[in-house]
C-alpha cells in the first residue's frame, strides 16, 4: 500500500506485516495484546510470567536470574544472549526492536545485530525524560507545571531561599531529574525532612522545587505523528497505597472509566497533551509518550511528568474500547516509525475517542512486596484467571493470557513477575492484576474488592529467608 489514509488501511497493513517486530522488555505487560493486531510481533522477555505457555513470548532458558540495577542493562544483556540472537536470526527478515527502556549501548548492540530500533534516539529520549526539561518543554507549549523553580538545593538554607524568591512557601516538593517518582520525589516541610534526603538532593546540579498542593494524579498517553498528536483517555493513578507499594509517591496502577473526571478536566488535559505532543515534535521527538497530570482541589490542571516512552499505563490504553473500535494507540507509533507514508485525520480520531461510549471501566494493580524481608520465593501463584468467592477469598480458576478472558468483576487476570526461586525483598514487583470495573472509591482510596484481591494474591506467595541477596535493587518489571 503506497499511502495510508484511514483506519481500515492501517489495520490491514499491520495485520499483514511480514517484518519481524520484537518488544524487548522484562515482560510483555506494557504491550500485552499488541501481537493480536500486528503480524510477526513477538515478545522477548527475561521474566517468565507464563511458564512458557504464551505462544508469542520468548524467554531464554539460560538467562541469569539475578537482575541488574536497571531495565536498560537487563535489556542489553538480553540482546547479547546467544539464545536470543539465535532466535532472532532463525526467524529471518529485517528485525525491528521496540523497547520500553534503552540507552546508547542498546542502540550499538542493535546496530551490530542488524536490528532497527523504532524509537527516537536514546540521547533525545534522555533529554526529554529530564524533569527539568519537561517543565521547559511544557512552558514552550503553554502547558503549565505546578508553581516551581529550577535550581540547585545543596543545603536546606539554599532550598528555602530559592523557594521564597519564587513565592513557593516553605512546604515543598523536590524532584530530581531522573527516575521513578516514587523514588525521586521528596516532601520537604522542615530541615529534618531535607536531611533525610540530603544525599540525593544535594548531589544534583539542578532540582525541581515545587509548591506543595493537595492534588490527585492522572495520566494520559498520546502519540505525536506527522499528522498531529493523537490523545488517549485520561486515567486515574493509584499512587502510594501501602497495601501495594512501600514508596510514598510510588505508582501502583491505574483505572480507566468514563466518569473519572469532569468533562472540563478531560477537555483541558486533552488540549494540554495535544499541545505538548506537538511541541515534542518540534524538539525532534516522534511517537508514543505518556504525560502525568496533577489536578488540585479547584480542578486546576498542571503538568506533572513526561514519560517519553511506552509506560505502565500502556496496557490499559491499548486495550481500551476506542482501541477495538479503531486501532490501539501503539499502532500509530509503529506507523510513524515504519517509514510508510500516511495522512490520517487526527481531529476526527481525537474527537471520537473523547466520547464517553469509547471509554469502558477497567483497572490494573501492580503488587509489590511491602514487607521488610530478604528471602527466596518457595511458592508463587501461576499466571492466569483467578476468581473471588463471596467471602472475598481468591483462588486460581484457569490459564489465560488475554484480558478479554475476564468474564465478570469476580474474575481477574494475574501476570506474575516474581516466581519460584526468585529473590524477594521490599519493593520487588510481584505481579500485575487486571480487573473489570474500579479499584478505588470516590475518595480515591482502595475499595474493599481491591483490598480482597491484593490480600488474596499475596497469600499465595511463600518464601524462606536467606542471609545474602546478590542484587542491591529489585527489578522494575513494568513502570
Amino acid at each position: 500500500m503506497k499511502r495510508i489514509t484511514n483506519i481500515a488501511e492501517l489495520r490491514l497493513v499491520m495485520h499483514r506485516n511480514e517484518r519481524p517486530i520484537y518488544f524487548i522488555s522484562p515482560t510483555n505487560f506494557n504491550l500485552m495484546g499488541i501481537d493480536q493486531w500486528v503480524g510477526n510481533f513477538k515478545f522477548i522477555s527475561y521474566i517468565n510470567c507464563y511458564d512458557g505457555r504464551h505462544p508469542n513470548v520468548f524467554v531464554p532458558s539460560k538467562f541469569p536470574h539475578t537482575p541488574c540495577k536497571s531495565v536498560e542493562d537487563n535489556n542489553n544483556n538480553l540482546l547479547q544472549c546467544e539464545e536470543v540472537i539465535d532466535y532472532i536470526a532463525k526467524r529471518g527478515g529485517r528485525p525491528v526492536a521496540v523497547l520500553r527502556m534503552f540507552d546508547e549501548m542498546t542502540e550499538e548492540i542493535c546496530k551490530e545485530l542488524g536490528i532497527e530500533v523504532w524509537h527516537p534516539n536514546a540521547k533525545l529520549r534522555q533529554r526529554c525524560d529530564n524533569k527539568m526539561e519537561t517543565v521547559r518543554i511544557g512552558n514552550k507549549a503553554g502547558v503549565p507545571s505546578v508553581p516551581n523553580t529550577l535550581c540547585p538545593a545543596r543545603t536546606y538554607e539554599e532550598l528555602l531561599c530559592s523557594a521564597r524568591k519564587a513565592g513557593l512557601g516553605a512546604d515543598l516538593v523536590v524532584q530530581t531529574a531522573f527516575g521513578d517518582s516514587g523514588h525521586t520525589t521528596f516532601f520537604i516541610a522542615s530541615e529534618d525532612d531535607y536531611n533525610l534526603h540530603a544525599a540525593e538532593i544535594s548531589a544534583e546540579d539542578e532540582v525541581k522545587i515545587m509548591k506543595r498542593i493537595n492534588c490527585r494524579s492522572a495520566t494520559m498517553e498520546a502519540c505525536t505523528t506527522a499528522s498531529g498528536t493523537l490523545v488517549g483517555p485520561l486515567m486515574t493513578e493509584v499512587v502510594g497505597k501501602p497495601e501495594l507499594t512501600p514508596y510514598k509517591g510510588g505508582w501502583a496502577g491505574n483505572e480507566i472509566f468514563a466518569g473519572a473526571f469532569s468533562e472540563k478536566v478531560r477537555a483541558k488535559t486533552r488540549d494540554m497533551a495535544f499541545r505538548f505532543g506537538n511541541q515534542l515534535r518540534e524538539e525532534g521527538y516522534r511517537g508514543y509518550f505518556d504525560l502525568d497530570f496533577l489536578i488540585d482541589e479547584n480542578n486546576e490542571v498542571y503538568l506533572g511528568e513526561l514519560n517519553p516512552r511506552i509506560s505502565g499505563a500502556s496496557s490499559l490504553t491499548n486495550q481500551a474500547a476506542f482501541a477495538y473500535a479503531d486501532a490501539p494507540l501503539f499502532l500509530f507509533h509503529l506507523l510513524e516509525l515504519s517509514g510508510i507514508e500516511y495522512n490520517i485525520d487526527v481531529k476526527e480520531l481525537n474527537d471520537r475517542w473523547a466520547r464517553e461510549e469509547f471509554i469502558d471501566a477497567w483497572s490494573q494493580l501492580i503488587l509489590k512486596s511491602t514487607e521488610d524481608l530478604d528471602g527466596i520465593v518457595t511458592h508463587a501463584p501461576a499466571a492466569g484467571i483467578y476468581r473471588m468467592a463471596p467471602d472475598g477469598s481468591v483462588s486460581y480458576d484457569r490459564f489465560d493470557y488475554h484480558r478479554q478472558a475476564i468474564e465478570s468483576e469476580e474474575e481477574a487476570l494475574f501476570m506474575r513477575f516474581t516466581g519460584r526461586g526468585d529473590s524477594l525483598k521490599k519493593g520487588a514487583d510481584l505481579g500485575a492484576l487486571m480487573v473489570r470495573g474500579r479499584v478505588m472509591d470516590d475518595e480515591f482510596e482502595l475499595n474493599e474488592r481491591a483490598r480482597s484481591w491484593i490480600t488474596g494474591i499475596k497469600r499465595l506467595y511463600a518464601s524462606k529467608p536467606i542471609t545474602k541477596i546478590q542484587c542491591d535493587e529489585a527489578p522494575e518489571a513494568v513502570r
